[in-house]
């Protein structure tokens, strides 16, 4: 009997594992094509730099690489108006390893920030139930996929 049951087991997972393997269409990349990627991030710093924030170079130091500068598209006079407004209002993150803003650590310094409105319960609940009928929830496992990207035949797009 315990034969049986191995010799069922042994057809259901080889015959999952060739499903798997037909559904993979991935080609590996040649040893030039790696370096040439490893080439282009390097010149345009999309590289993780070796801090404690996770950025990569080009977010570091953006004017070290030329496809990082000159895209705010800001005036030097809006930036600055919108400087004095930012410290004004306590909007500048404090020089302390918090990495809090100044109105976070001394709120009574600083005007109150305007509340706004959230979402009631039930529209909470609407866009949960919407996320759930399309798939569009994150599954339950370290590769951060969501259940319509590991089943797409399960739910319509």
């Amino acid at each position: 009997m315990k034969t049986a049951y191995t010799t069922i087991a042994l057809a259901l997972t080889t015959m999952m594992s060739v499903n798997a393997m037909a559904a993979d269409s991935y080609t590996p990349k040649t040893r030039e094509q790696v370096r040439a990627e490893l080439a282009q991030a390097r010149l345009s710093g999309d590289i993780a730099a070796n801090n404690e924030a996770g950025l990569k170079l080009n977010e570091m130091f953006p004017s070290r690489y030329p496809g990082s500068q000159g895209q705010s598209g800001l005036s030097r006079e809006q930036v600055q108006a919108e400087l004095l407004i930012a410290e004004r209002n306590g909007d500048i993150v404090s020089n302390t390893e918090s990495g809090l803003k100044l109105n976070e650590l001394f709120p009574n310094q600083y005007p109150a920030k305007p509340v706004t409105q959230g979402k009631t319960r039930a529209e909470v609940r609407a866009e949960l139930e919407q996320a759930l009928r399309n798939g569009d929830v994150v599954t339950n496992n370290e590769s951060g996929l969501k259940l319509n990207e590991i089943n797409p035949g399960r739910y319509q797009r």
